[in-house]
């Protein structure tokens, strides 16, 4: 297997599992910093990419609602860029929109027994923006790496409420926060048949998110939330097999259990308290690359995630498969284009009632089908 083929490869790994980030596995997981560019060849390294997600979550039961499609389409912009600053040192800045969710609703949907208030749209981002560095060791055999970095999230919620004291009008919340976070790990390689294992630990962290509301009849107001996103282990590894052949895996733990509760508190009347109480998660991932020629390679996967609810909300088991191509130019640059489609099991809530009326909801089987086109040069 010769360098070139080996290189373009390593590329399609990547590739493949931004792509899997982009098909929303694990609870609010979207996509990951992209630190694999640490151990691309070249001396300046920038790589970026845009994925679009468009899942579809029917519900079939439930007080309201019922045959809507309530998940929204997303963006997901991922960017990292290399510098070489010795043969045994590289850092790497990266931006990834790390979590995420959005939802709409034909009618408001009340969000629990005894709440007047009923939501038509929620959504909330975090982006990322991180520094991470890698440094190297030849050894006998191969090289090992020494990876540690820091990260800050950006935290974006807005809110779409209807609430019977605005007069039929409805309420708004908008909120932003940030928090700290860091990550470690380490990688051996045999870079001459492609070999590389790597274990890398992200820091949990904690939203403490202000900001204003508007709730009709009743003017403007301050807000409130607060919440815990997770920490999580990844294992991956890759191994050239044959000529021209690489295959590659990961297994990821997502500890969504700290996800209880997501909180917001307004002065204007309404409050919320969105119920959670997950398991964890764990994310499986199995693929295998093929180097065409010295300028086109290839990569298909498949991915398994553990669905986290416990009876308290709608995630549930995902199961995809998807392709990526990545073509060499004549400047030097890569193009890289990729898709994946998603099997999102049925699930539904049991933790809902008062005796007297039934506020459980139910989705069926749904599918969520993600595109990626990126680019990546190196000097």
């Amino acid at each position: 297997m010769n360098k070139k083929g080996l290189a373009a490869l390593a590329a399609a790994t990547a590739l493949s599992l931004l792509g899997v980030a982009a098909a929303q596995a694990g609870g609010f997981s979207r996509g990951t910093a992209d630190t694999d560019i640490l151990f691309e060849q070249g001396n300046f390294n920038v790589r970026t990419s845009i994925t679009v997600v468009s899942p579809e979550r029917k519900i079939v039961s439930g007080p309201s609602n019922v045959d809507h499609d309530y998940a929204d389409t997303y963006v997901m912009p991922s960017l990292a860029a290399k510098f070489r600053i010795s043969d045994n040192l590289s850092c790497a800045g990266t931006i990834a929109n790390a979590f995420g969710a959005a939802s709409s609703y034909d009618t408001p949907r009340s969000p629990a027994p005894g709440v007047p208030f009923g939501k038509l749209e929620e959504s909330f981002t975090v982006m990322e923006y991180a520094a991470t560095c890698a440094v190297g060791f030849d050894l006998n055999r191969g090289r090992l790496s020494l990876l540690g970095g820091a990260f800050v999230e950006d935290f974006d919620y807005d809110l779409s409420v209807r609430h019977p004291a605005y007069g039929g009008n409805t309420g708004s919340v908008d909120l932003s926060g940030t928090a700290w976070g860091w990550r470690a790990g380490l990688a051996y390689e045999i870079p001459d048949i492609a070999l590389r294992g790597q274990l890398l630990y992200r820091s949990g962290t904690k939203i403490e998110a202000s900001g204003s509301t508007l709730g009709g009849l009743a003017g403007p107001g301050s807000a409130e939330g607060e919440g815990k996103l997770p920490q999580s282990v990844e294992a991956k590894f890759q191994t050239g097999i044959a000529p021209g052949w690489l295959a590659y895996g990961s297994v990821k733990w997502t500890d969504w259990s700290v996800n209880k509760t997501l909180t917001l508190n307004t002065n204007i009347g309404f409050n919320s308290l969105n119920q959670y109480y997950w398991r964890d998660g764990w994310t499986v991932v199995a693929g295998i690359g093929h180097s065409f020629t010295d300028n086109i390679s290839g990569t298909a996967f498949v991915m398994w995630d553990r669905g986290v609810s416990t009876g308290w909300d709608l995630y549930g088991d995902v199961v995809t498969v998807g392709t990526g191509l990545i073509m060499k130019d004549k400047f030097g640059g890569e193009l890289r284009l990729g898709g994946g489609i998603s099997h999102v099991s049925s699930v539904k809530e049991s933790q809902y009632g008062d005796g007297s009326s039934n506020f459980n909801y139910e989705v069926g089987n749904g599918w969520s089908f993600s595109g990626l086109a990126g680019y990546s040069m190196k000097w």
